[in-house]
């Protein structure tokens, strides 16, 4: 399929809502369960990254401002073909000397360097893998590698025997703001650039709101006392697989964020088999917390760096 027009160029275009329909088109059949090609994640960071898009067809290409520097995204079925990487060379000479891939997976990367193999840079990043979960698995929480996670369920259950659980609707999007700030002031304060990762996480949830019947968000919350004390929501990235893009809770109540993980879980549809539940950014205790939960896949990503002459 081609990707570039008449005159042999890619036209991209800034990522707006409107093209929900033809990206998803790729990004839910190429089967690829990176969450950064959920439609929402997209659209919400679209401010952050600049991200501009261009689709022809099977292909969906992705186009950024990075550090004050150019870097690419692309979709596809298979891995990026010789004529694409081409077209993407071409479209980054006119910032630079080298094409910057990101989030490219393992095999599709290792194709990337058998086509060029001295021109090719393959940097791997752990802080972006991916966690994937058996939805079934989170459901349920069997069996003794989640023993620690359903001993913290089954906690929240009888200390709050009437809690709640309820779908995520916009008459409910105050008490997620009042509840994220609640989150924000108590965690990650020793992060670098805190108070910028804070406003941006704040504009990309406010994004997300904002258009969430036509980004055919999915949500749920925990309520206790006639009090929001968890929400989480998400949206396709494949067709059996659901990325879960936010999930906040009371810090101070044990177990609020076992529950309305094993809760949502409960409720998502049967179709989704895998849930992602996104990259732990390097935290330390992100890491160790998201691991406890035994990931069946953990998806590698590299940013690729190819030299275009």
């Amino acid at each position: 399929m081609l990707i570039e027009n008449s005159a042999g160029q890619m036209d991209f275009h800034m990522l707006t809502v409107e093209d929900r329909g033809v990206v998803q088109e790729v990004t839910l059949a190429a089967g690829l369960r990176n969450c950064n090609l959920t439609f929402a994640n997209l659209i919400g960071w679209q401010f952050w990254f600049n991200t501009e898009v261009c689709v022809k067809g099977d292909v969906a290409v992705f186009r950024f401002n990075m550090d004050g520097r150019r870097a690419y995204m692309v979709c596809c079925a298979e891995p990026p073909s010789e004529r694409l990487l081409g077209l993407l060379c071409a479209d980054a000479a006119q910032w630079g000397s080298e094409l910057r891939i990101i989030g490219l997976e393992d095999d599709y990367a290792d194709y990337v360097k058998s086509l060029m193999p001295d021109r090719v840079d393959i940097e791997p990043r752990r802080s972006q893998y991916d966690y994937i979960y058996l939805r079934q698995e989170l459901a349920e929480m069997k069996g003794k590698n989640l023993k620690a996670k359903r001993n913290h369920v089954n906690k929240f259950l009888s200390e709050h025997p009437a809690f709640e659980y309820v779908d995520l609707t916009p008459e409910r999007f105050g008490e997620c703001r009042e509840l994220s700030m609640l989150w924000r002031n108590e965690v990650h304060q020793d992060t670098p650039f805190y108070d910028e990762t804070v406003r941006a996480e704040r504009r990309a949830m406010e994004t997300v709101l904002a258009h969430w019947d036509e980004l055919g968000m999915r949500g749920g919350c925990i309520y206790d006392g006639g009090r929001m004390v968890a929400f989480t929501y998400g949206a396709a990235v494949t067709y059996d697989t659901f990325d879960v893009c936010v999930e906040k809770a009371d810090r101070t109540i044990d177990g609020a964020f076992n529950i309305i993980n094993q809760q949502f879980a409960s409720h998502l549809p049967e179709q989704y088999v895998y849930v992602n539940r996104e990259e732990d950014m390097g935290l330390e205790g992100l890491r160790k917390s998201k691991l406890s939960y035994h990931p069946h896949t953990l998806l590698g990503f590299n940013n690729v760096t190819i030299s275009c002459r």
